[in-house]
Order: C-alpha cells, then sequence, then structure tokens
C-alpha cells in the first residue's frame, strides 16, 4: 500500500470535510506519509476555475440559465430598456436584471413612478418590435467605436479594448435605423419573431420602486 497521499485524495479531504492542507500534512506526517502538495495545488487551480466558469455562466447577462425562454427573456429586456427610453426619455438606464425561463426583471433609473398609459405604450413598443420580426445580430468592435455609434452601457464596469455590442434591427447604429444597440456578452434569440412564439405577447406584470430614483419591472411573455 502506498505511503503517498495523493493531491487528489489532499484536495477531497480539503472539500468534503473540510480538513486545510497544513492540517492534512501534519496527519499524513504522524502516520509516516506524504502528501502531493503540488497535486493538491493543481487540484484546487481547477476547483477555482470550475466554480469562476459556473458564476459566470449563472450570472452571464442577468440569466439564471441558457434555456430558450431565458434567452428569448434576455432579448425581450433589450427591447424593454429602449422602449423605457423611447417613451420616459433618455436619462433611462439600466441598473440591473435577473431573468429565469419564467419572467424578466428588470432595473433601471427613473425618478417616480410611470403611469398606467406609460406601461401601455411600453408594451405595445415592445410588441410591435417582436411583431417586425427584427433580426438580432452581434459585432465585436473597439470600445471607442462602440461608444462612438451609440451603444448603451454600465461604463462604470471595466471592458476590454474589443468589445461585444448586440444590435435589434438593421443598420449600423441608432443613427442609422437599429432599434437597440447595447454592450451585451449575450445569448439571444436571432430574430425578435421568436419572442411571440404560440401567440405570446409580451406584458408588465409589476412595476415598483426598489430605492430612490430606481424602478423596477416585472415582465412576461404569456
Amino acid at each position: 500500500m502506498s505511503k503517498d497521499l495523493s493531491g487528489s485524495e489532499a484536495f477531497d479531504l480539503y472539500q468534503t470535510y473540510g480538513f486545510p492542507l497544513d492540517v492534512t500534512l501534519e496527519l499524513a506526517q504522524e502516520q509516516g506519509m506524504s502528501v502531493d502538495r503540488a497535486g493538491f495545488e493543481t487540484e484546487l487551480k481547477k476547483h477555482q476555475e470550475r466554480s469562476r466558469a459556473g458564476a459566470e455562466r449563472k450570472f452571464h447577462g442577468g440569466l439564471a440559465d441558457h434555456s430558450a425562454m431565458s434567452v428569448r427573456y434576455h432579448t425581450a429586456t433589450h427591447l424593454l430598456h429602449q422602449a423605457l427610453r423611447d417613451v420616459l426619455g433618455e436619462h433611462v438606464f439600466q441598473k440591473g436584471s435577473n431573468i429565469t425561463p419564467e419572467r424578466l426583471r428588470f432595473d433601471f433609473v427613473h425618478p417616480r413612478k410611470m403611469t398606467t398609459e406609460e406601461i401601455a405604450h411600453v408594451e405595445e413598443i415592445v410588441n410591435r418590435r417582436i411583431g417586425e420580426a427584427l433580426p438580432v445580430t452581434f459585432e465585436i468592435l473597439p470600445l471607442a467605436e462602440a461608444k462612438r455609434r451609440g451603444a448603451l452601457g454600465l461604463f462604470e464596469d471595466q471592458y476590454g479594448e474589443q468589445v461585444k455590442v448586440y444590435k435589434i434591427g438593421e443598420g449600423a447604429s441608432r443613427a442609422d435605423g437599429l432599434y437597440s444597440f447595447e454592450f451585451c456578452g449575450g445569448p439571444h434569440v436571432a430574430n425578435t419573431r421568436e419572442l411571440g412564439e404560440d401567440g405570446k405577447r409580451f406584458k408588465i406584470t409589476k412595476e415598483e420602486a426598489i430605492s430612490s430614483g430606481i424602478r423596477r419591472i416585472r415582465a412576461v411573455l404569456t
């Protein structure tokens, strides 16, 4: 029987039973065993990378998962964002989102409660864009070029020199006919008509304040 404790075995003691490496080393030494420390560090690094990748998948674009309905709701948030700006003004800006296969939640800057008429107008715009069967595409652009062309983004975030921007509609920019133009990593549907499959329509179910100057919308495709 080997007197060595492999890196994966040492990591299993750490992950499953909470044994820090130094405790495992001390116990192994008492038993005349050696521990593959380099192997443990390799296993720890792989675990951290898997955890980080899982978190990125979970929160990428606010999506809980990448199911077909979550992806549709993700595209719907882009339509909603622009529709809110159309109705309420260009001060409207996304502050956060959370998307599940059942609904979307969208937080945005606005100083007051929306009226019933404003909510209905936003719904009408989003459903019109769905009915227009607009293409949804993306480009990889230099950051300065994306900003110059009017892409919306959370500019307090740290972007690289090259950024991914999603476009809804035809054209190269908002001034050139695009409806929505946002910094986003995806994923999205290929065409807005996918949001209206099976006769579904966009419906805002709740609009509320979550803090001073920040509103929250919950909406569904039903």
